[in-house]
C-alpha cells in the first residue's frame, strides 16, 4: 500500500489521504462508526489493493454525466 500512495499525483486524493492520517491519530472513531459505513471503508480499501482505481477526475466527470 505504501508503494501505491507513494505514486499518487492526484493533490485532492493525497490532501484527503493526509486528513484521514491526521484525525486518525488525534482521535479514531472507527469504532463509532455503522457497520454499514466501516463495511464501505474496507471494500474502498480492498479495491484500492487490488488496483481498482479511479482518478477524481474521471469520478466527477462521470458523476455529473449520471
Amino acid at each position: 500500500m505504501i508503494g501505491w500512495i507513494n505514486q499518487l499525483s492526484d493533490a485532492d486524493l493525497i490532501q484527503f489521504l493526509d486528513g484521514l492520517r491526521i484525525s486518525r491519530v488525534q482521535n479514531d472513531r472507527w469504532e463509532e462508526l455503522p457497520i454499514a459505513q466501516k463495511k464501505q471503508i474496507l471494500a474502498g480499501l480492498k479495491d484500492a489493493d487490488e488496483s481498482k482505481l479511479m482518478d477524481s477526475k474521471k469520478f466527477w466527470i462521470n458523476l455529473n454525466n449520471a
